[in-house]
Order: structure tokens, then C-alpha cells, then sequence
């Protein structure tokens, strides 16, 4: 214990320092550029700094989270073992009668269905089952798709933690693997996927630093006994006033393999950890609101695609198949009809349940929000759930497109708001609409429901959270990308994807506090929405 408390002394010091760039978090508002330096390869700009750093985050963590996956997966051949001939491939859809054809091919198959968007699905499948597939689609879908990744089993080997030093560093210490900017501003926990025990213990490291208005919690357990961990970070200020506490939820993690969604969760805090009296809208808003970022709402699901299989979707409860364990939580909430819009097949990968909150982790973040309202004087006001990919901005309700939330209009304000903030400060487009629109084709012509779409919509987190808990600003954010990658976003997009959603939250920030996001936007200087848009120009290119 003494050996621990040490280590977190030097680690806060080092991180105090910044290692160099005089104080300023690196999220790329005002004048960054006076203030960071840039990653080039040179030596550490102070190394003794950088070994002591490292150290005690051995001491804290472990090891590199390269060796903890290593145990498991060995090689590019057990993985083939694994993933066999496996591919991804995108069928472009533009009409009910193949939609619906491919909603019915998939399920008879029981393909992997990875995305869908008004104009695309995305399908993982052996190349076996491709001629199967195709037989049973109408004539143009025959010949309106292409594949996406050609080889699942190198995709997921490529995407595994490695040594990061090695991969971005050429032989002379230069450079390269990925254009976009990095600096040394940005905490280092970020340039890498870490495990559910390393993200805990960080957490924990988080509330040892900054006890004032950062308190590490448990919202409940998972099927398995795991604790679900969460963050509560505010500072009641001297306005705020004696009435409920208003509460803002942050949630990543429901599906296993996103786990994009659950560092992206992790950078948020840390943002709002260490932004926190020094950033003046963040501290105003902290003094008005809380944030409950919880990172992995599905533990057990993301330890299995941690040890086992990396994509694993579901968690790991038992159902009444044997064979078919786990469930889809963001079907598993209680709203919507589940007997029009939820599967009944266990194997499925949107199995949510017979009924509602069969999902233990679903039963407990549940439990804790009703108890949270009850006994806590807790308000909340809205939730955003990351996913990924696809890049959407999504609003309820997802179980149906013929309701209507009451505050639409401010609803499609924020989440265009939100669309625009990105556009202004990376250069990604995420596109806007009702989730049911990525659930559910529409006659557009007279307003009805005509068919139900691949990913059918009832038991959505996100609209339980918003009609159950009257958190009146509730979205399903899809992070990056838009396929080229999918589930198995490189670890170069980690700092990248939280800074987008970073810049969203300080919107949303200002947005709550009555400002409607324009100090915010102020905030983006024409120069750095210019700078990051050359970065993800270069971004394209090179992947390309």
C-alpha cells in the first residue's frame, strides 16, 4: 500500500508537469500551438520525467497491456483458427423490398450484421455463405455491394495492442504510421486500448488526484459478479442551489468489441478532471451539473473480448440456450413493444431478452438511476450512449418513427448543433436523424411505418433513459469510422475521437447552461478548424 500511495504521488507530479507544456491540456482550443510540441521523433523532451512516469505507472497498472493480450492470442495463425475465412461486406440499399430482403437473408443465416445507415449495411460473414447470401437477394443487391475488409482474422490481428514506441518510431527515431497531429500534452493512458482491471484502477487513480470534485462509484454488478465502475465528477458551486442536482450520463461499453466507445468514456472524464478550474465553461458547468461517465457498462462482455474473442458483441450471461449466451443490452431496456420489435432467438446478436431487464447489467444501472432520483435528489437531464461506427448523431426514439418525442425541435437543435461543432473543429461529417431511421423504413410519402429494418429498435437504453428517467436530452452517438476499419479502430484514432467528442461536450456544455453552444463555437478559431481539417485530409490519404 505504501509502494502504491508513492507511485501515485510521482504520477500525479508528472502528470502536474505535463511533461513541458507549461500547464495546458491538449485538446486543441485557443492558441494550442504556443503551448504543446509535437511528437517528431526527437528524444523526450525530459526523459528522466518520462522514466519516472513510466514506472510508477507500472507499479499502479502492470504491464503493457501488449503482453496482458499476448497470453491469448499468440499469433496471426490462431486467429485464422478463430475467424476463418471471414470477410465484411457493404450492400448499398435504396429500396424497401431489399432491405427487407436482407433483413431476412441475415437472419436465416445468422450473419454478423456490423452497421446500418440509410444508405448502407455492413455484414461480416465466412466466404462460404457469400454465394448462400446472394441467392437469396433480389437481382440488384446481387451486384450492388463490395467487400469492405477482405481479411477479418489480419483486420483483428492489426487492431491488437502492440508496442506503441515500436510501431509509430522508424529506425531512426522518425516519425510515421499515422499523419494526424500528436503532442505531448495528451495524456499518455490514450495512445492505447487498456483492459477492464487497468481502466478500474485508473479510475480510481483519477478520484486520488483530484478528490474534490472527481469520486469514483459502482452502479452495480454484472452477471458474472463484476463491478460496473463509473465516475461522478462535479463541484456544486455557490449558485447552484439546494434543489435536485442536475446529472448528465455518460455511458460506452454496452456492446464488447466497441471498445473505441469505452476509451473515448475515459477521455471525457479525464478531460473534465483536469479542466475543472481552469477552463471557465467547464468549471461553471461542473458547479451546475454533474457528470456520471460510465465506461464499461457491459464488463464481462469486454473481459471475454479481451481474453477470448475481440468480437464478442453481447455480454456473457447465460440464457435459455446453453449454447447462446449473452444479451444485446441496448435491447434489453424496458420501452417499446417488445413483442413487435425485440428477437426471440438467444443465438441472435440483438437478443435482448424475453422480457425487460432479463439483463443483469441492464437490472443494475436501472436500479441505480431509480435510486439515484429517489434518494440521491438526483435530476437527470439527458445521457449520451457511444457506439460505434458509423459516425450519426442519433435521437429518440429508436423502437419507432410514427411517435414523437414532446421536445423535438430542441432535440434536432442540439444534435445538429452537435454535428456542426465536429464538422467546425475535426473536419468529420456524422449525420443526424431519429434512430429509428436506422431501425425502421419509412413511406415518406404518407408518414407510416411500411417494414422494420435489420437492427429493429424496442429496448433501447437510450429511449428508456429518456422517457423513464424524463432525461429530456438523450442521444446514441456512433463514433468513427465509416467502415474502412469498423469495429477495430486503430489505436492512432483513440486521441482523435476523444477530442471529437470532447468538443461535443463543451457544445453540449453550453448548450445546457442556456448559451445554445455559441461561446463555445466562438471558442474555434478559423486557423484551428483549419489545421485539424489538413490533419484529416493527410488522415484520408494515408489510409487510402
Amino acid at each position: 500500500m505504501k509502494t502504491i500511495r508513492v507511485a501515485t504521488v510521482l504520477l500525479a507530479a508528472v502528470s502536474a508537469h505535463k511533461l513541458g507544456d507549461n500547464g495546458n491540456f491538449g485538446h486543441g482550443e485557443g492558441n494550442t500551438q504556443a503551448h504543446t510540441r509535437v511528437i517528431d521523433g526527437n528524444a523526450p523532451v525530459f526523459p528522466f520525467l518520462t522514466k519516472l512516469r513510466d514506472s510508477a505507472v507500472e507499479v499502479l497498472f502492470g504491464r503493457h497491456p501488449a503482453k496482458h493480450y499476448a497470453k491469448s492470442t499468440t499469433s496471426i495463425e490462431s486467429l485464422r483458427n478463430k475467424y476463418g475465412d471471414e470477410i465484411v461486406m457493404r450492400f448499398n440499399v435504396t429500396t424497401i423490398a431489399e432491405e427487407q430482403a436482407l433483413a431476412d437473408a441475415s437472419n436465416r443465416l445468422f450473419l454478423d450484421v456490423w452497421a446500418v445507415t440509410r444508405d448502407y449495411v455492413d455484414i461480416r460473414m465466412p466466404t462460404n455463405q457469400v454465394s448462400p447470401l446472394l441467392g437469396l437477394l433480389p437481382k440488384k443487391l446481387q451486384s450492388s455491394h463490395f467487400t469492405l475488409i477482405s481479411d477479418l482474422s489480419k483486420a483483428v490481428y492489426d487492431s491488437l495492442p502492440k508496442d506503441t514506441s515500436s510501431r509509430l518510431m522508424g529506425p531512426k527515431g522518425t516519425f510515421h504510421g499515422h499523419p494526424s497531429t500528436a503532442t505531448v500534452s495528451d495524456n499518455l493512458f490514450f495512445t492505447r486500448y487498456h483492459t477492464l482491471k487497468t481502466i478500474t484502477q485508473w479510475m480510481q487513480l483519477l478520484e486520488s488526484i483530484f478528490p474534490e470534485h472527481v469520486s469514483f462509484i459502482t452502479i452495480g454488478k454484472s452477471s458474472e459478479g463484476r463491478d460496473i465502475p463509473a465516475l461522478r465528477i462535479g463541484h456544486p458551486g455557490p449558485v447552484a442551489g439546494d434543489g435536485p442536482r442536475k446529472t448528465m450520463v455518460l455511458a460506452g461499453g454496452l456492446h464488447a468489441r466497441e471498445w473505441i466507445t469505452t476509451t473515448t468514456a475515459n477521455y471525457l472524464s479525464w478531460s473534465l478532471a483536469t479542466e475543472f478550474n481552469k477552463d471557465p465553461l467547464i468549471t461553471k458547468f461542473l458547479h451546475h451539473f454533474d457528470v456520471v461517465v460510465i465506461p464499461a457498462l457491459n464488463p464481462d462482455g469486454m473481459e471475454y473480448s479481451w481474453e477470448t474473442d475481440r468480437l464478442w458483441r453481447k455480454t456473457r450471461q447465460e440464457t435459455s440456450l446453453q449454447m447462446c449466451r449473452g444479451y444485446d443490452l441496448d435491447r434489453s431496456f424496458g420501452f417499446g413493444d417488445p413483442s413487435e420489435h425485440m428477437q426471440s432467438d438467444p443465438c441472435s446478436e440483438d437478443f435482448g431478452g424475453d422480457a425487460p431487464f432479463e439483463a443483469a447489467e441492464a437490472a443494475a444501472f436501472a436500479q441505480w438511476a431509480h435510486e439515484e432520483m429517489e434518494n440521491n435528489k438526483v435530476d437527470f437531464i439527458g445521457m449520451v450512449d457511444f457506439h460505434s461506427y458509423s459516425q450519426q448523431v442519433l435521437f429518440p426514439y429508436a423502437y419507432s418513427c410514427v411517435d414523437e418525442p414532446p421536445n423535438l425541435e430542441n432535440l434536432e437543435e442540439l444534435a445538429y448543433g452537435i454535428a456542426k461543432t465536429i464538422r467546425l473543429t475535426t473536419g468529420e461529417a456524422y449525420s443526424v436523424s431519429p434512430a429509428c431511421d436506422a431501425a425502421m423504413v419509412m413511406d415518406k410519402t404518407q408518414g407510416k411505418l411500411l417494414r422494420r429494418r435489420i437492427n429493429e429498435g424496442a429496448g433501447s437504453v437510450m429511449d428508456w433513459f429518456y422517457k423513464d428517467m424524463n432525461a429530456h436530452f438523450s442521444y446514441q452517438i456512433k463514433l468513427r469510422d465509416h467502415g474502412l476499419y469498423g469495429f477495430l479502430l486503430p489505436e492512432e484514432e483513440i486521441i482523435p475521437t476523444g477530442r471529437e467528442m470532447w468538443f461535443v461536450l463543451k457544445y453540449g456544455a453550453d448548450y445546457l447552461l442556456g448559451n445554445n453552444g455559441i461561446e463555445m463555437i466562438k471558442e474555434t478559431t478559423n486557423d484551428e478548424a483549419g489545421q485539424d481539417m489538413t490533419n484529416e485530409e493527410l488522415r484520408r490519404r494515408h489510409m487510402h
